[in-house]
């Protein structure tokens, strides 16, 4: 029932809208690097009547949030898992090199992993690639992708306790599948 978006650029209110469109949200905390972001990000939310307040203090809000949705540019985490109670569930979205980090290792350590494409995880997702490349999670910690999930070949969370992290970097197959239902509903 509580969103923490991290991030307030262009994406972030599509994912606000996104999450709330399947979840029941009651509150959705906005945190930004700068917080008049944050700000004028929870406010155009409020004019369409979502429940949004700007936060400057991400350690509480993460550790009061059920979802965690990152969209940054970010190369040092700002998620660490010391904050992450059982249930929640994380989108790491922003990252897209090897560089990039929006998770800590303990984030991903603890949770269960899916990703967008295996081949883009295993190759740009700093949130996956540093982990793995020092021995923190095995190569075989993703548990599957889109793919998998979506054709019934892999479980998704198991337990109302599990911790679950998405991670995407972005695939061109994800753009088309929203272009093809964007022109089914015109």
């Amino acid at each position: 029932s509580r969103l923490l978006m991290v991030g307030a650029g262009a994406l972030a209110p599509h994912l606000v809208r996104g999450h709330r469109a399947v979840r029941p949200l009651r509150a959705v905390s906005i945190w930004n690097r700068r917080p008049e972001k944050a700000a004028a990000l929870a406010m155009s939310l409020r004019g369409e009547g979502i429940a949004a307040d700007a936060v400057t203090d991400l350690e509480p809000a993460a550790r009061a949030a059920d979802i965690i949705s990152c969209a940054t540019p970010s190369r040092t985490p700002l998620i660490k898992g010391a904050w992450i109670k059982p249930g929640t569930h994380l989108d790491l979205v922003g990252g897209f090199t090897p560089e990039m980090r929006e998770a800590d290792d303990d984030v991903v350590r603890r949770a269960r992993l899916y990703v967008d494409t295996r081949a883009g995880a295993a190759a740009e997702a700093g949130d996956i690639v540093e982990p793995v490349s020092r021995g923190v999670i095995p190569k075989d910690a993703v548990l599957g992708d889109l793919f998998d999930l979506c054709g019934g070949r892999v479980a998704g969370r198991e337990s109302g306790t599990e911790i679950t992290v998405f991670k995407s970097c972005g695939t061109a197959i994800e753009d088309l599948a929203a272009a093809e239902l964007v022109l089914e509903q015109s």
